[in-house]
This record gives C-alpha cells, structure tokens and sequence, in this order.
C-alpha cells in the first residue's frame, strides 16, 4: 500500500520517529540503529510497511529497501512478529547480521537483545542464504531470473549465482542466448546436486 514516505524528521524517540509529509504527521516505529541515521528537521525518505489486524495499525519503517526486506525475512521466521523483528534489527548491524546467518555464528545471533538460542536457531535455518543483496549477485551472475529458480528449488542463493557463473565460463558464447540459458541453468543444477 505505501512504499515509502518522504518528509520532514519532526520527532524522534526511542522506537519511533515523526515524519511531517504535507499536513500529516506519521509515526513510524523503526530499529534504533534506523532511527540513528535520521536528524531532526532533515528531510528524510522511510521504506515502510503497514501492519494491519482488526483491532491495530501500525506503519513500520527502514531507511533503506534492503533494511525493510530484511524485516520482512525475519517475520516470516515462526516466532518472530513484527515488533520482535524490528527489536532484533535494532540489536545488530546489518552487515553483522548478514555475516552471522552466513557463517552460522549462532553465538553472535544469541547476543542480539532480546534473541533466544531457539529463535536464534530457527532464524539460522530459516534465513541463511536469503539475505544476500540482490547487488552482489548481479556481479557474480547476469542471470537472476535463473538464481531465484534455483533458489526456488531449494538451493542457496550464493551456491546458486557461483554454480551459474561457473557454468557460464564452461559454454561457447557464440550460442544462441535462450540455448545457452539452458545450458548452464542444466550444468548449475548438476554441480549443485553434486553429479
């Protein structure tokens, strides 16, 4: 419904910050490290999300995307709602984050504020390959459309865009493009199963 909100940084507390945009004023609640990043008065862009039941709304916010889809990996974590998410976010930076589920650092994962060994677990096997950027995949391999099939299959997303980039090297380039998509989407499957 919304996907971002740009105004004026009117507020800021511990949980939440106030965004005047035209004549409405919105309070958004966001990780503190997000909040962090924000000076009052400034004017300030916030990726949101709207949390909605029948008897509460509430607008969620992160300063970038890859904030807001990291939140949005988290709560589909069992266990982890909303504010939980956004609490854990505030716990850890993005990048220790990202590092800890890659390398499976559930130490580091149990330290964040708030985390127990077990959500700490089922975030480790929930999320581990997921939160890689989009940006660092596109510099591995061209075809994205070809690692979210093989991320759909069940294989990690890193694994995937190496297993294609390795494939790509072994094909002839003066091939057709859609046959040497094939190609190398058959040889990434068959290094990623092991054959």
């Amino acid at each position: 419904m919304f996907n971002s909100i740009r105004g004026i940084v009117s507020e800021k507390g511990t949980e939440a910050v106030f965004i005047l945009s035209g004549d409405i004023e919105w309070e958004i609640a966001m990780p503190v490290n997000d909040i962090q990043t924000l000076s009052l008065n400034d004017e300030c862009r916030v990726f949101t999300w709207l949390y909605h039941r029948e008897d509460q709304m509430k607008l969620f916010g992160f300063c970038n995307e890859s904030r807001r889809n990291t939140f949005l990996e988290l709560i589909k974590v069992d266990g982890i709602g909303p504010k939980v998410a956004v609490k854990i976010m505030g716990g850890i930076s993005q990048d220790d984050f990202e590092h800890a589920l890659e390398n499976g650092d559930l130490a580091r994962l149990e330290a964040v504020p708030g985390l127990g060994k077990k959500t700490a677990q089922k975030m480790l096997l929930s999320l581990k390959g997921k939160l890689i950027q989009i940006q660092s995949i596109d510099s591995v391999s061209p075809y994205n459309e070809l690692v979210e099939a093989l991320v759909g299959m069940g294989y990690d997303r890193r694994l995937a865009a190496q297993a294609l980039a390795k494939a790509e090297k072994s094909v002839a380039s003066d091939l057709p493009a859609n046959e040497k998509e094939k190609i190398i989407f058959k040889e990434a499957v068959l290094s990623l199963s092991g054959a």
